[in-house]
């Protein structure tokens, strides 16, 4: 009896030996992976990304977010992507942005889009569970006029005079390769 009992412990021990091989290697394998992955999200060249949070979760209808980034390179093309979280208290399947772009010179750009939110069946297209992170784009492949110092103001366009589930908006500008 005291033979048979000692036999799963040795048994284990010779598992734990063989297992630990085998352990490093997965081991050094999922650092290798994470370290690709973040390798390759760090290859978007973002010359600008920034969130600004929403007083209460409640943006009023005459608030304005300013966002102000600098271009160094005017012969490059940028992608500016408007940014929305929004959560469950968010009432419309879409919002209209009212997009102004002051440029170093003074020349003044105005844009107006609707972006859709949720689907046709009420699922937001965003991602997440709570809090819903949606990407939309501003401008795709959009060369500068001249080096320095832009100002993108944003504000939304919906009837309502404060939209609620809103809690941050985000701006992000990418030189394209």
């Amino acid at each position: 009896p005291h033979v048979l009992s000692a036999l799963p412990v040795t048994l284990h021990k010779d598992r734990q030996d063989r297992m630990i091989p085998q352990v490093r290697m997965i081991r050094n394998s999922l650092v290798v992976c994470l370290f690709l992955v973040l390798s390759v999200s760090c290859g978007e060249k973002a010359v600008f990304h920034q969130y600004q949070s929403i007083d209460g979760s409640r943006w009023a209808k005459d608030k304005e977010y300013l966002f102000t980034f600098d271009i160094k390179d005017a012969s490059a093309t940028y992608d500016l992507a408007f940014e929305v979280r929004n959560n469950n208290f968010y009432r419309y399947q879409n919002v209209w942005i009212f997009a102004r772009e002051e440029q170093p010179s003074g020349t003044v750009r105005r844009d107006t889009t609707e972006y859709i939110l949720a689907d046709d069946y009420g699922n937001w297209t965003g991602t997440g569970f709570s809090l819903f992170l949606s990407s939309f784009p501003l401008a795709t492949a959009r060369r500068f006029p001249q080096a320095g110092t832009y100002t993108v103001g944003i504000r939304h366009g919906m009837r309502t005079d404060a939209l609620e589930g809103i809690p941050e908006i985000g701006l992000k500008v990418t030189v394209n390769d």
